[in-house]
């Protein structure tokens, strides 16, 4: 068979190299290609990560079998030989930008699962890759790392995500155009969360949170006023134990050498107390107060305390709830402790700031069926203190932009922070605080979750499409378990199609048209103007996909099934 001559350029070589040119014959197989390539670079090194990429064809060659004449390779084919994983900048939901090894050469889907198992997230099927909105450059602005900055006033519309700029599952990042050190937004594209578990999935609900957050912030999502303010609390509520990080070690210190002197930590004082089932005015009585382990005791004075109390309140599974006034200067911890009779009501009124923060610390933590030695009570105690100084500068006269403790810019989204002045939003985000004061950091994250999953518009992802037999374009939303059909015209949803209820879906790719089969032999049939209607396939055969998982412990993810669902071309 006679030879001729194929050029083949090698990125190790540099840009500017010119290509290599090696003699072959049309039935040497692709792995003897590279075989040839390598020998003349006279470059030692690992060369087991590359592979060929073919420029015309926009194809990677990775079936080292297969011969130049089976892969259709003729001498004008411009080959490169490129390592398949190449660096990458991802933009996580949280902002936070992670430059990582990823592959460039498997079906994108393949390379989420790499990230995902990398970050150790789970259920990386959730999640996908897409093109950031391009930044606007401003004039005389140099190349400089962008400042970790979360007030939104003046965020762009453009910022919200949009669909039109996810990758194509199917198809590998440089059959996409991604090049090395390219950066692209990570995030969650389908709103089906599975089994979700705290212990599991710290990083998956951290980012999911910063995700829902965002969304929240941006107008993307509506929601009620009262929500967004209990929206604005929990985030109060979740960013305050980072004010106090550093005082993780000190508490641990504390508990340490509390446990090696076999002395556990306890709280001696004068307080007061009233108890409304044995007064009918609410007057309150001082005595001398023991907090040890998970129980109060109350004895007459200090110099009785030694002999048996008058009462030991065992708090742990009570309720313990804050009833605060310092403008008026009312500290004040309300228990309802489960008793065999009934719920007992108690009320412990404490002088000062630094008291109440201690004790309400110590009965947040008793209530759980943790002491005084745990390790989070120096941070309980700090999270007490922090509440109380936000409101104490809400109820002052000064400016409440002043004071750093609560930034109501990065709370609640641009609509209301144009209705309202931080001085009026900060009372109310305070009041809401109050509520959810008490929440873990994983309880603050889930609360958030759960509301934003109950919001009548969550998941919702939509597309202007054109349906067959119609004039005017019109809102096609893909939700989870659901389409939905609105009228721009009205601005309302004036047809809903259920999945349970989809006998098959297909696509005309020579007409670019998604055609739908329901039960009730209901046909629908429609052309996408904003978007390729590959995505809207995706969605469509993702959460299909979605639908099929199991709660099964050893339920591996099938990923065959997801691109038979979601491939299109590909899958064929």
């Amino acid at each position: 068979m006679a030879s001729w001559d194929l050029s083949v350029s090698v990125e190790e070589l540099g840009v500017e190299a010119p290509p290599l040119k090696i003699s072959v014959t049309s039935d040497l197989h692709i792995g003897g290609v590279i075989l040839k390539v390598v020998e003349k670079t006279e470059i030692k090194k690992d060369w087991s990560d590359h592979a060929l990429w073919w420029e015309q064809k926009q194809q990677w060659l990775l079936k080292p079998s297969w011969t130049l004449d089976k892969c259709g390779i003729h001498a004008d084919a411009r080959l490169c030989l490129t390592p398949q994983h190449k660096p990458l900048r991802l933009v996580m939901p949280n902002l936070a930008t992670l430059r990582l090894r990823v592959c460039f050469s498997s079906p994108m889907f393949h390379t989420v699962i790499g990230i995902c198992k990398l970050l150790n997230i789970r259920h990386p099927e959730e999640l996908s890759l897409l093109w950031p909105v391009e930044e606007k450059k401003k004039k005389k602005q140099k190349d400089a790392d962008v400042n970790e900055v979360y007030d939104i006033t003046s965020a762009p519309l453009s910022y919200c995500l949009s669909v039109c700029r996810w990758l194509d599952s199917s198809r590998s990042l440089l059959q996409q155009g991604v090049k090395e050190n390219d950066k692209l937004l990570f995030r969650f594209k389908y709103y089906s969360f599975h089994d979700l578990e705290p212990q599991s999935d710290a990083v998956r609900l951290t980012q999911l949170y910063e995700q829902a957050k965002w969304a929240i912030l941006l107008e993307e999502i509506d929601c009620t006023e009262e929500e967004m303010m209990l929206f604005a609390a929990l985030q109060v509520n979740k960013s305050t134990p980072r004010l106090w990080k550093r005082l993780a070690f000190a508490s641990r210190h504390i508990c340490t050498s509390s446990q090696d002197t076999m002395t556990a930590p306890e709280l001696h004082d004068y307080l007061k107390i009233f108890r409304p089932k044995k007064q009918t005015l609410k007057k309150y009585k001082q005595f001398w107060f023991t907090f040890k382990d998970m129980s109060i005791s109350y004895y007459k004075s200090k110099e009785e305390s030694c002999k048996e109390p008058i009462q030991q309140m065992n708090l742990k599974g009570c309720e313990v709830a804050p009833d605060v006034s310092v403008a008026t200067q009312k500290f004040c911890i309300r228990l309802l402790i489960p008793e065999p009779e009934g719920m007992n009501e108690v009320y412990l009124r404490c002088d000062n700031e630094q008291q109440y923060s201690k004790w309400m610390a110590a009965c947040r933590l008793a209530s759980k069926g943790k002491t005084l030695a745990d390790a989070s009570f120096s941070t309980e105690v700090q999270s007490i203190q922090s509440f109380l100084a936000m409101q104490r500068t809400s109820s002052s006269n000064k400016a409440a932009q002043t004071d750093e403790s609560i930034n109501t810019h990065s709370l609640v989204s641009p609509r209301y922070q144009k209705k309202y002045k931080p001085k009026q939003l900060t009372p109310r985000i305070l009041e809401a605080y109050q509520n959810v004061a008490q929440l873990s950091l994983t309880d603050t994250i889930l609360k958030f979750l759960q509301i934003w999953q109950a919001l009548p518009d969550f998941g919702l992802s939509y597309f202007i499409v054109r349906f067959k037999g119609c004039r005017k374009d019109e809102v096609l939303g893909i939700a989870n378990n659901r389409l939905i059909r609105i009228d721009l015209g009205v601005d309302e949803v004036v047809k809903t199609w259920r999945y349970n209820t989809m006998k098959q879906w297909n696509v005309n790719w020579d007409i670019k048209q998604v055609a739908i089969e329901f039960n009730g032999n209901v046909n629908i049939a429609f052309g996408c103007v904003t978007a390729n209607c590959k995505i809207v396939h995706e969605y469509i055969g993702g959460y299909i996909f979605m639908s099929t998982r199991s709660r099964e412990k050893n339920n591996t993810l099938n990923e065959e099934l997801f691109h038979q669902l979601t491939g299109g071309h590909e899958a064929l």
